[in-house]
């Protein structure tokens, strides 16, 4: 008789990578997650996960795709995630998942409450400020990171062609300039998820 054989699901196309796995947690095999952001509620929301190996700097190896665990319990530990997965039985085992990124599917994470977005949406967005004649693109955001009293926008100072088509602001070294901008009400008043963009009173030549 064959023995039947189980699939791997294909990883979704929509994977977010939301964390990192820093040690294993306990005697039975729990792993501790460090999150990207300070708000862990997608991680401890979802029952699977989607897992990827480290890469060693270096390395000339394919990066391995990533594979489904199932979240068998989760919760808070301080400033990480405690988390038992069904691919993880033991110890030894928790020990060698250090260093694996952890995944989740966009479409997965719970609909955020009015007035709040998830990071993740609000990277790759147009950033417009105050210029001498309205409102005028400040640049595109990289990055957004926490300093510990609110979330802060990294954002790629960009300038428009005649054509109107946006281009990087390079500084006399070729690099691109960039600016840090407080994502809070009092400086970034409206946002528009759907179409990718922000409005602010930041100045432009700030």
């Amino acid at each position: 008789m064959n023995t039947p054989v189980t699939l791997q699901a294909e990883a979704p196309a929509d994977l977010v990578e939301l964390g990192r796995i820093v040690s294993a947690y306990g005697v039975r095999g729990w792993v501790k997650i460090q999150p990207h952001s300070s708000d862990s509620q997608v991680l401890l929301a979802a029952k699977t996960w989607w897992l990827k190996a480290p890469v060693t700097p270096g390395s000339t190896a394919a990066a391995k795709p990533a594979f489904q665990a199932g979240v068998k319990n989760s919760r808070p530990q301080g400033s990480t995630v405690v988390a038992e997965l069904d691919c993880v039985p033991d110890r030894d085992s928790a020990e060698a998942m250090k260093g694996h990124t952890v995944w989740v599917p966009r479409a997965q994470f719970p609909a955020a409450d009015d007035d709040e977005y998830y990071w993740v949406d609000l990277i790759g967005c147009r950033l417009f400020g105050e210029g001498d004649g309205g409102a005028a693109l400040i640049g595109t955001v990289l990055e957004v990171v926490d300093n510990g009293a609110h979330a802060v926008l990294r954002v790629g100072r960009m300038v428009q062609d005649e054509h109107g088509n946006d281009a990087p602001m390079l500084s006399d070294k070729g690099r691109q300039l960039e600016v840090l901008i407080p994502f809070v009400g009092a400086h970034v008043h409206t946002v528009d998820i759907a179409n990718k963009r922000l409005d602010s009173n930041w100045p432009v030549e700030f």
